[in-house]
């Protein structure tokens, strides 16, 4: 990797596409704006894989097998004596080795090119392995970044992370040109139907099985109610029990009567078709279990486009549904869901004040925004790095 230019080199660590991750779908979304952004060479990835063998595109400029803690350790020499000017660590306990990921730890302490880390899962309970793993590399690191506000604060508190460290950037969302909601209605057959939708890997954490319960209540006042579910079961949890899930929410339709009024759509979108589904909704919906979940890039998407949202309160959810840009339903709660659907179909004023409210936030959310931020913060790091390491005799 040799510089053409005076132009910044980037390297991103972490999962990449074409392997179903949302992390890699992250990590592609982000580096293909800075194609478009002066100052910055194309930046490459590298590229950390599980058990199975991908196709990789040239940006990946090199690989580590997940399992294999010397492969750390020889990629951080190998960018110790690269021209690469900041590496981009990607963090999710899943997908690094060890347990928890600890083999992100020898080699963090083995780099001597400067680092910023993104967290993209911040407990509020962590065991102790994952408390230090986060402290450590963030110790190290020149920068720490969180998508949401409220874990913040938790860095500082839970994981001991220095607060001068920690910076808040949104989760992007992509900015794709469609036809408008009733245009795409036409066209696919749902002129006269209101779109209800969810999006992403299927999983038994998702909750899907109450949004599908509610529908039961919902169709008897508004039989034009249609729920689309799109995407795959997801690739881990597929492995170890199959389509027991999908199979369990294909069978509460069939018992509930809902052929007409709930839609799988088996397959992983594109991006034109993830943002073409939220356009198409009236309401979009995330009845996810789990109450510490810090980000959500479908709930990012659906603010980004302005959609109006019916979420559990899971703490992104909270943070981003806040000032009236959706509505909250009790966890595990059919009727809740079932209550908060009809209150935005019911009230149609109430969904357009939403809707702006919701896209305001959303605008500041694209991509083309987000990785300006990223730049900035990217170049102040990198210059930095240089006076430090500057000898003065």
């Amino acid at each position: 990797m040799r510089n053409t230019s005076s132009n910044r080199n980037i390297v991103f660590l972490g999962t990449s596409l074409p392997r179903e991750c949302g992390i890699a779908t992250f990590t592609q979304d982000l580096l293909d704006q800075f194609e478009h952004i002066q100052g910055f060479n194309k930046p490459r990835i590298i590229a950390i894989n599980n058990n199975e063998t991908y196709s990789y595109q040239e940006q990946v400029m090199r690989e580590i097998d997940q399992h294999n803690l010397s492969a750390y350790i020889d990629t951080a020499d190998f960018l110790n004596s690269s021209d690469v000017d900041l590496l981009v660590i990607q963090h999710e306990f899943g997908i690094y080795g060890g347990e928890s990921g600890e083999y992100l730890i020898p080699f963090v302490e083995r780099l001597r090119i400067p680092y910023i880390v993104i967290f993209h899962t911040v407990l509020t309970k962590p065991s102790a392995k994952q408390r230090h793993i986060m402290n450590r590399i963030a110790k190290l690191s020149v920068k720490v970044v969180t998508m949401a506000q409220s874990t913040v604060k938790d860095l500082i508190s839970i994981y001991g992370i220095d607060a001068t460290k920690v910076t808040f950037i949104h989760h992007g969302v992509p900015d794709v040109t469609t036809d408008t909601r009733a245009e795409l209605k036409e066209q696919y057959g749902y002129a006269d139907r209101k779109i209800l939708s969810t999006f992403g890997f299927l999983s038994p954490g998702k909750g899907i099985e109450y949004s599908i319960e509610a529908m039961r209540g919902v169709v008897k006042q508004h039989p034009e109610c249609l729920y689309i579910i799109s995407g795959k079961t997801h690739p881990v949890v597929k492995q170890e029990t199959g389509e027991v899930y999908r199979h369990r929410l294909l069978d509460l339709v069939k018992e509930y009567d809902l052929n007409h009024n709930v839609l799988f759509i088996d397959k992983l979108l594109t991006q034109k078709e993830i943002i073409q589904s939220l356009v198409i909704s009236d309401i979009y919906m995330t009845p996810y279990l789990g109450k510490d979940q810090a980000v959500s890039g479908t709930l990012a998407y659906g603010v980004g486009y302005g959609r109006v949202i019916i979420s559990t309160p899971y703490r992104y959810a909270e943070e981003m549904l806040a000032e009236g840009r959706g509505l909250l339903a009790n966890f595990r709660d059919s009727a809740s869901l079932e209550a908060c659907i009809l209150q935005l179909l019911n009230n149609p004023a109430e969904v357009k004040e939403m809707e702006n409210r919701t896209l305001e936030l959303g605008k500041t959310m694209l991509w083309s925004e987000v990785a300006k931020t990223y730049a900035t913060l990217f170049q102040e790091k990198i210059t930095i790095s240089q006076l430090t390491n500057r000898s003065v005799i």
